[in-house]
């Protein structure tokens, strides 16, 4: 039986896995590879926390499939080299991987594809990652779509066939580097504090899966609750393609919630498919406004004091300062509570949003480059379908709506009362507003 690589990038699962599926069903032994080539990815190389979870899910990836007979082989890039040596090594015909789309990704990938072909092997890629492909969902004129709700109706998604992850594979003849060389823990171990939250890997991502689904039917009202799980916690295990999103959708619309509740989830997938959709037609996004009526907005000078006190939760303002620490300490936080700590920076204080992306970016275990990006210039006001910018969050007022007993501010920030808090905000929420709104009116 010839052999095909398998090239696993952010889609460390074995369910549902459209490459691994092909290689199998087009005859080919597969050889399941990783190359670890982060300097490929241009601006926007992966940040600590997000390379934390990857070094767990790809143990979690190689013990799945040594129970069924195989193994990962991990390699340094360059990637094409990688890809090349190996397919020597192994006596590969084929090459098959799922699509990313990220910008220098994208790039990067087709002119893998070109030079694969050119050595005489097979190169395929797939969808494992989307609903839909961005560019499979247009305006009647062609065009891209810039809000939300039209482009959700278009893209008008079917539940399709879904694939069982095999139970025996070829083994592997030639093994690669360790993981302990490739990607080493962290030094110290700053990242201790997550993992008594999450379970990187297939195994966890199903699990949590698996306990969302019971909650769908509150998840309208209780999403926006940061004290309680009312969302799925299921945001890194898609980013890293721990599960198929095909699969989630699937489960959801199957399972006995009210149809509502089940639409409402489902939209939110439909808001990381729009995310995707935009960066895949507008790539200058992540350090650029896509609403170009900003790119001269008078936004403050830089002040490093202000942005470590953001950073730290030390800004005087609870909720937001929950939410900093929840970030800190989880590699996570709430969404309702992403919006509060964007508004603030990017409105109270008028930073610049890419200063809270590139923070996100590096502290967040979910960072995916086209969420990050959608979410920090939808709340600054400068994407597409965003929040007007004179749309300015209240944080105590939305605190008091959506943590009215405190337990979500009391569990992250317990020193509140004592003389260990800032005794006052970092900046006065009503002469904040003010001066972002004079920002904005003389833009």
């Amino acid at each position: 039986m010839p052999a095909a690589l398998v090239w696993f990038r952010d889609d460390l699962r074995l369910d549902d896995q459209p490459a691994l599926q092909a290689a199998l069903a087009q005859g080919y032994a597969p050889v399941p590879v990783y190359v670890h080539a982060p300097e490929e990815e241009g601006e926007w190389v992966p940040g600590a926390a997000s390379e934390a979870w990857r070094r767990k899910s790809l143990r979690a990836l190689d013990g799945a499939l040594r129970a069924r007979g195989s193994a990962l082989v991990l390699a340094r890039g360059p990637s094409l080299e990688a890809l090349l040596r190996l397919a020597q090594v192994h006596g590969a015909e084929a090459v098959f991987w799922t699509r990313r789309y990220e910008p220098a990704i994208e790039a990067r990938d087709a002119g893998i594809k070109r030079a694969l072909r050119k050595a005489g092997l097979h190169a395929e890629s797939f969808n494992g990652a989307l609903l839909v492909e961005p560019w499979d969902v247009a305006t009647k004129g062609g065009d891209p779509y810039k809000v939300f709700t039209p482009f959700w109706k278009a893209a008008s998604v079917r539940v399709r066939a879904l694939w069982d992850a095999p139970q025996r594979l070829p083994a592997v003849t030639h093994e690669g580097e360790a993981l302990d060389a490739l990607l080493p823990a962290p030094t110290p171990a700053w990242d201790r504090g997550f993992w008594s939250h999450w379970t990187p890997g297939e195994v966890g991502a199903r699990a949590a899966l698996d306990a969302a689904l019971p909650r769908i039917s509150a998840y309208p009202e209780a999403r926006d609750l940061p004290a309680v799980d009312g969302t799925s916690r299921l945001s890194p295990h898609l980013h890293f393609g721990e599960v198929s999103v095909h699969r989630v959708f699937a489960a959801v619309g199957a399972c006995e919630a009210p149809a509502e509740a089940r639409a409402a989830f489902q939209r939110q997938l439909g808001w990381r498919e729009f995310a995707h959709h935009l960066l895949h037609h507008f790539p200058h996004t992540p350090t650029h406004n896509l609403d170009v009526r900003f790119d001269d907005f008078a936004w403050a000078r830089f002040d490093e004091k202000s942005f470590d006190a953001w950073k730290t939760g030390r800004t005087g303002i609870p909720i937001v300062d929950a939410g900093m620490r929840q970030l800190w300490e989880t590699g996570w936080m709430h969404n309702r509570v992403r919006m509060l700590v964007a508004s603030f920076l990017t409105k109270h204080l008028r930073l610049h949003w890419e200063h809270g992306a590139r923070w996100f970016w590096d502290t967040l275990v979910d960072a995916d480059l086209a969420n990050n990006t959608l979410g920090w210039q939808w709340v600054a006001g400068t994407g597409a379908d965003a929040a007007p910018y004179f749309r300015i969050f209240n944080p105590m007022l939305q605190a008091k709506r959506f943590d009215p007993d405190g337990a979500y501010v009391k569990r992250w920030v317990p020193e509140i009362g004592t003389g260990d808090y800032p005794a006052a905000p970092i900046v006065d929420l009503v002469a904040g507003r003010e001066a972002a709104l004079e920002a904005y009116r003389t833009r």
